[in-house]
C-alpha cells in the first residue's frame, strides 16, 4: 500500500524504528506524531521507517475457512483507548506500508483478525519478500523490503530492511528452553540476508538473555550494533528488541530507547542513520 505522501528516496539522514506494538495496543499515530515533532530525537523527523512486530489486521479480508489452524487470540487488556489496526494507521498517516500476517489471531467465527509484522515508511518500499522462519510453536514470517537513500553527487543507494519476530517458545517450553528455537530461526534469517547490500535488521528477538542470547549473537556475528547504543531493557527487565546494521563506510548510527511504551508492553527502539 503506497501512502499519499510517500516520496521516492530519503534525501539525507533518516530514522529507523523497531517496535513490538502488542497486537494493537501501541499507539502508532501518537508515536509518529512525537517523532515528526522532534520530541523523540531533539529535531523534527520527516524521513523514517517503522519495523513493527505484533501488529494486527481486522475485517473481511482475514481468511475464515473452517478447519484451518489458528493461534489463540491475543488482545491487550483494555485501558480505555482503542486498539490500532496497522493498515488503517498507515492510511491515516500517509505512509507506504507492507503487512504480512504470520498467524490467525483467534478461532474463525470468534474473531476476524490475524497478526504478524509490518513495515511502514515515509518513502516508497520496493522488492518486498516474505521470509518463512523455521516453525517452532507458532508460524513466524519476517519481511524484507528496500528503500532508496540519496548518496554522493546525486546517486541513490538501496538499503535493505528486515523486520522479524522470533519465537518465545519451543513446543510447550518457555523461557530458558526456548533459546534453541530462536537460534534456529536466527540462522535461517542470516542465510536469507543478501550478502552485498546495505542492510538494517530490526525486531523482537525474544532474547531472554539480552546481548548474550544465541539468536542475537548469531545475527551480530555478521552485522554491527549502532555506533552509539542505548542498552536499556525494552520489556520488563529484559532487552528483547534489537537493531543491527551493515551500512556503507562513513555512515553512522545512534540508537536510543524511547522513554514511553505508547500503550504497548515494549519500548520502541529509535536509530538515527546519518549518511555522509
Amino acid at each position: 500500500m503506497e501512502g499519499r505522501q510517500a516520496a521516492d528516496v530519503f534525501a539525507g539522514p533518516f530514522v529507523v524504528v523497531s517496535w513490538n506494538t502488542h497486537v494493537g495496543a501501541g499507539d502508532i499515530d501518537a508515536f509518529v506524531g512525537d517523532l515528526q515533532s522532534g520530541r523523540l530525537t531533539g529535531t523534527p523527523v520527516t524521513d523514517f521507517v517503522l519495523l513493527l512486530q505484533e501488529v494486527y489486521r481486522g475485517g473481511s479480508g482475514v481468511p475464515s475457512l473452517a478447519g484451518v489452524r489458528w493461534a489463540s487470540a491475543e488482545q491487550p487488556p483494555g485501558d480505555g483507548h482503542a486498539r490500532v489496526e496497522v493498515t488503517a494507521a498507515a492510511e491515516r498517516l500517509g505512509l507506504s506500508a507492507i503487512y504480512i500476517p504470520s498467524m490467525r489471531n483467534g478461532r474463525p467465527g470468534a474473531t476476524s483478525e490475524d497478526r504478524g509484522n509490518a513495515i511502514l515508511s515515509s518513502v516508497k518500499l520496493s522488492d518486498v519478500t516474505a521470509i518463512e522462519l523455521p516453525l517452532e510453536r507458532q508460524r513466524r514470517v519476517a519481511i524484507a523490503a528496500t528503500v532508496m537513500v540519496k548518496g554522493r553527487e546525486g546517486s541513490t543507494q538501496p538499503v535493505r530492511l528486515i523486520c522479524t519476530h522470533f519465537t518465545n517458545m519451543v513446543m510447550h517450553h518457555v523461557w530458558l528452553l526456548s533459546e534453541s528455537g530462536r537460534l534456529r530461526q536466527a540462522r535461517a534469517l542470516a542465510q536469507a540476508l543478501p550478502p552485498d547490500v546495505p542492510l538494517i535488521v530490526g525486531g523482537d528477538l525474544n532474547s531472554w538473555f539480552g546481548f548474550r542470547d544465541a539468536a542475537y549473537r548469531q545475527l551480530s556475528g555478521t552485522l554491527s550494533h549502532a555506533s552509539t547504543e542505548d542498552r536499556r531493557p525494552t520489556f520488563g527487565p529484559m532487552r528483547l528488541d534489537h537493531l543491527l546494521f551493515r551500512l556503507p563506510g562513513g555512515w553512522r548510527t545512534g540508537l536510543r530507547r524511547a522513554d514511553s511504551k505508547y500503550g504497548s508492553d515494549h519500548y520502541p527502539l529509535i536509530a538515527m542513520v546519518n549518511t555522509p
